[in-house]
């Protein structure tokens, strides 16, 4: 194994690094693999009326101005397929057919080439990297010998990056305990407090209790948003 793919997966072993320090070793990866921009946007699965979203990229500054001011978001063909479906977008004039003005702004900016997939949680979680660069076009063949490494690259990204930025947003947040993570793994499956307490042969007060404290931890507003947020967090797997 590539000694930068090791060190990519103790990422996954040390989800208490910041987003920062980890969006800094998806950069110089990216960077190994050609690509000398970066973009990750990850989007909260709640509040479900406005989703918390996260972006972090290290484009030219005019350019994340630019982008930031046109409000490209909202009609970024990219970020809209990523929404939709996981299988990877190569950046040419049918990606933005959509949004020409997007692809034009973006090249004026030095922004030549890219690709992008993202990652999507059945929570409502998702996240989107982005690789880019002002130089030559990504041909055909250095697609096929590196896009193993890039999608492998997603997944990292999504599950180090995720863990980091809920845990920066929500930091009263505190490990679950065993019996925390095993009454909200049977809640995620719709079970009750009775029929949890009948499976685990344990009082429902019991449960209750349990529940009660799992949802004062994730500071959640009720049992169905801390089942949610432990999700995303890992700690019902």
């Amino acid at each position: 194994m590539n000694t930068w793919q090791e060190d990519l997966l103790n990422l996954l072993l040390i989800p208490a690094t910041t987003a920062e320090a980890i969006f800094d070793r998806i950069k110089q990866t990216a960077q190994q693999l050609g690509f000398e921009h970066v973009a990750f946007g990850f989007q909260n699965p709640y509040p479900v009326t406005n989703p918390n979203v996260t972006l972090l990229n290290n484009y030219p500054t005019a350019w994340q101005q630019r982008y930031a001011q046109a409000g490209y978001l909202l009609t970024d063909p990219t970020v809209a397929h990523g929404r939709q479906s996981q299988a990877p977008i190569h950046w040419n004039d049918h990606a933005f057919a959509s949004n020409r003005a997007l692809w034009a702004d973006a090249q004026d900016h030095g922004i030549k080439t890219g690709w992008a997939q993202s990652c999507l949680e059945r929570s409502g979680a998702g996240s989107l990297l982005t690789l880019c660069r002002c130089t030559e076009p990504l041909t055909a063949s250095e697609l096929q010998a590196k896009e193993t490494s890039m999608r492998w690259l997603v997944q990292v990204a999504h599950v180090s990056l995720s863990r980091a930025i809920f845990a920066q947003e929500n930091p009263a947040c505190t490990a679950l305990t065993k019996r925390e993570r095993e009454v909200l793994q049977w809640s995620a499956d719709g079970k009750s407090a009775q029929d949890i307490a009948d499976t685990l042969n344990l009082s429902k007060s019991v449960i209750d209790f349990h529940l009660k404290n799992s949802i004062q931890k994730l500071n959640a507003p009720n049992k169905t948003a801390a089942v949610a947020r432990a999700a995303l967090m890992g700690w019902l797997s």
